[in-house]
């Protein structure tokens, strides 16, 4: 693997790792299309992905996609062997299963809450079946969507998309405090909560006692207080007073 290639993918990982709480293992959907480009180009995918993402991984799909290839016949039957291998993911389309693209675009919906990476497969050169078509189409709405990395296999070689300015958006508003997911500050509260950060109902805030200088009131001059005599005194000369004026 190339050292470039391999610097390439580890600053995206970081991307993703820092602003999406990416996390090992990572959860990597793959497609009929990728199944079987695997089976004609024979890709170790298996073996060679954790080395490039630097990190454990889980090769998944879904039921509507084993049911896409069955319902393909004999010619992806070999596809259809290799999906089964992955762990398949529950979807919300267990009565009436819908097309494989479909399904993997209701897998990241919501903000991708369980971190699915996007691995497809891409020709670079010659006209791309039926199925192809399909999975670029995925790809782009992939695309419009912050959040989900995508993984292509081009002519063997594993590439990590670059991040979507949908991706690169998303985050600088995270940054300027103008927009929070959801599951984000699900996540804040629980972490806080697990450190014991959050206060209990009823528990007061203990202010703080701050460094200061002395009372200004104590700096006051004290007044002269007069004594019990003196006030006695002069009661005593205003009733004389009094009794002149009324003589």
């Amino acid at each position: 693997m190339g050292v470039t290639r391999q610097k390439h993918a580890k600053k995206i990982m970081g991307f993703y790792k820092n602003n999406f709480q990416f996390r090992e293992p990572f959860q990597v959907l793959l497609d009929g299309t990728f199944c079987q480009a695997a089976l004609r180009n024979k890709i170790q995918i298996r073996e060679q992905l954790p080395g490039y993402l630097d990190g454990a991984t889980q090769l998944c799909t879904t039921r509507c996609v084993i049911k896409e290839l069955e319902s393909l016949g004999k010619a992806l039957y070999g596809a259809k062997l290799i999906a089964q291998r992955f762990q398949v993911r529950n979807c919300s389309h267990h009565k009436n299963p819908v097309s494989g693209s479909t399904c993997l675009l209701s897998m990241i919906e919501d903000g991708n809450p369980h971190h699915f990476f996007k691995l497809s497969f891409l020709k670079a050169h010659g006209k791309c079946s039926s199925i192809s078509f399909e999975d670029q189409d995925l790809s782009n709405k992939v695309k419009r969507k912050p959040g989900i990395p995508l993984l292509f296999i081009i002519q063997n070689t594993m590439v990590l998309d670059k991040p979507s300015p949908k991706s690169l958006g998303f985050v600088q508003k995270l940054q300027t405090n103008q927009l929070v997911p959801e599951y984000q500050k699900q996540s804040i509260v629980e972490l806080k909560e697990k450190e014991g950060l959050v206060k209990q109902e009823g528990e007061k805030r203990r202010k703080r006692k701050r460094a200061g200088g002395p009372n200004p009131l104590s700096c006051l001059k004290k007044k002269k207080k007069k004594t019990q005599e003196g006030q006695e005194a002069s009661t005593e000369k205003k009733k004389r007073r009094k009794r002149k004026r009324n003589r």
